[in-house]
Formats: structure tokens, sequence, C-alpha cells
């Protein structure tokens, strides 16, 4: 049977179909008025020049923020092998950066030790530095050499106790070796045919070795004649004073004449740094904080010394001599 629906009904019906075909999806955002479309010069005419689109600004770069854990984590890492071969000879910088030299001088006594060091100076203007001045002039470098050469021979022996005294015995039979040597082939200890032999050359102490012991920090103070030490030093003088190879002499004319000998010999190898002192704005500053430091770097090697082995060559300390007043120099009456 036909069914003829009304045309107006139909039209109704064409319209909904048309109707839900142009609606859009569900969730998809219709564009806004004030959104641009951009086109092409094919796509319609335009009234004036091209505007181009606004672009977003780029993104500002991310910076994590600092996280609590990351020093503990970096304190973890391991330490390369440059780094632990700086931490051998000079410490760990982690625990020294930032400290002030003046500031870790431990001199409760600086006003007494002001005074004892403007009369140091005195004595050392009228009398020490011209005799070094004249020394210095007089004898030629070869001979000054050998002089030197052979009084750090005759503080081998001392040396070589205090080496022992530390628990460092291979050190303390290479010292005797150097010892034996240099007395024998290089006469008395005026040439050093040890050196050349690749036997260093070593300093010690008795107050070395109380620091090696556990004294380390000790006051300052300076001496009459004898300069910068500490409290610690003052000990060690007397500690040192029985051993020294020119009390041994029995002769005083002779004793006197090696210590004024050694004296002048030490003060001769001081001259270099005069100038230095001269332009200080404080020279007792400069010569108790360079002492200092000289005095720690020595006593901080002798606790390494059992490492020196593990050491690489280019890190490895050289020989030393120590430009200070030895216990046994200062002439003593009776002494």
């Amino acid at each position: 049977m036909n069914v003829r629906f009304p045309l107006p009904f139909a039209a109704l019906v064409l319209l909904g179909l048309v109707g839900c075909a142009s609606a859009p999806r569900p969730g998809t955002a219709m564009p806004s008025d004030a959104e641009v479309v951009t086109g092409t010069a094919a796509q319609g005419p335009s009234d004036g020049p091209a505007v181009p689109a606004p672009t977003d600004p780029a993104p500002a770069p991310v910076v994590d923020a600092p996280v609590e854990g990351d020093a503990t984590a970096t304190a973890d890492l391991p330490v390369s092998e440059a780094e632990d071969d700086y931490a051998a000879l000079y410490g760990d910088a982690s625990a020294t950066a930032g400290t002030d030299p003046a500031a870790a001088a431990y001199d409760p006594w600086e006003p007494m030790n002001r005074r004892i060091h403007a009369f140091n100076n005195v004595v050392d203007r009228g009398v020490a530095r011209p005799l070094a001045r004249a020394y210095v002039a007089v004898v030629p470098q070869p001979v000054r050499l050998g002089v030197t050469n052979f009084f750090d021979n005759l503080g081998s022996p001392l040396t070589m106790v205090n080496q022992l005294l530390q628990g460092r015995p291979r050190d303390a039979v290479q010292t005797l070796g150097r010892f034996v040597v240099n007395s024998t082939l290089g006469i008395g200890g005026v040439f050093d045919p040890a050196s050349d032999l690749k036997m260093k050359r070593r300093s010690e102490d008795f107050g070395q070795t109380l620091g090696t012991w556990g004294w380390r920090r000790s006051r300052y103070v300076e001496l009459p004649f004898f300069g910068p030490r500490t409290l610690r030093d003052v000990f060690g003088l007397a500690g040192d004073y029985p051993l020294s190879a020119t009390r041994q002499v029995d002769d005083d004319t002779v004793r006197y004449g090696l210590q004024g000998l050694q004296l002048v010999d030490t003060r001769a190898q001081l001259l270099s740094i005069d100038s230095l002192r001269e332009g200080a704005a404080d020279d007792y500053v400069l010569v108790r904080d360079a002492w200092l430091q000289r005095r720690n770097y020595q006593i901080q090697m002798d606790l390494r010394r059992t490492r020196d082995d593990e050491l690489p060559d280019y890190l490895r300390d050289e020989d030393e001599r120590d430009p200070m007043v030895p216990a046994g120099a200062m002439p003593i009456p009776g002494g």
C-alpha cells in the first residue's frame, strides 16, 4: 500500500537531518570570536596589509630548585685521584676553605711577643744582618754551600733520633745512610754526594716530634735571639739541646766558633726575604704567620710520610733545608 507523507512533514525531517550533521561533536571547542583565522590571498580579499597572528612567548628555561640532599650526595661522590693527591700533601680543602690565616694564629701573648720582636729586629739590624751581608760579599758561593752542607750533615743524627721517635724507622735508616755517605765521601759533609744517590735530605727536631705525638695547637711565642717559636717548640729546644752536635765539642773556642759560623750561615740564607719584610705593613704579623704556616706544613708532612710511597713522583716533597736557629747554634757559656 502506498503511504504518502505530507510535504510539510517531509521538509521537517530533512531539516532535522541537516542540523544533526552540522552540530559539533561533544568535547570539541568552538572557535571564539577573538581567534584570528589566517588564510591566503586566494581565500578572499583583504582590506589592509596582512597582520601576522600573535605567537606565544618562548617558555622560560626550567631551573631545578636546589635540593637539600644535593650537598650530601656530592660529598658522597668518589674522590678523584688528583683530589686525593692534593689532600695527601695539603690537607682537605673543604676543611680549610674560607679560613683566615691570621685568625688561625694562636697568639694570646702578642703584646709581649711584639716587644721581643722589636728587640730581635734591633739585634738583627745592628749585628746579624751586617755580618751575613759581609759573609756573602767575602766568601764565594761554593764555599758558603760547603758550610751549609757541613752543618746540615751535623744535624743528621738529631734528625735520625726524632724520626725514630716519630715511628719512621725507614726514614731514620735513610738519614743514617746519608750521614755516613756525606761524612766519608763528602769529606765531613762539605760535599753532598748523598743527594746524587737520591738520598733525600730531612730536617727534624723534637718540636716536630711533639707535634706528631698529638700536640698540634700551641700558642705562639717569640724568644730573644732564637726568634719565632711556639710553646711546643720551646720544649722541643730543651729536648734537642743535649743532642746537638756542636755541644759535644769540649773546646770552648772551637765550639763558640762553630756556633757563630752556623748563626751567620743561617742568617745568610734568610737575606732573600729581607726586601719582603721591609715592604710589609706589619712585619710582626708577616713573620709570625709565615713561620706558623711553615711549621704546620712540616708537622703535617711528618704525619703523612708513611704514605710517601703511595704518592706520584710529581707530588713527592723535595729535599728540605730549615733555616731556623738550631738549639745548639746559640753560644751559651758552659754549654
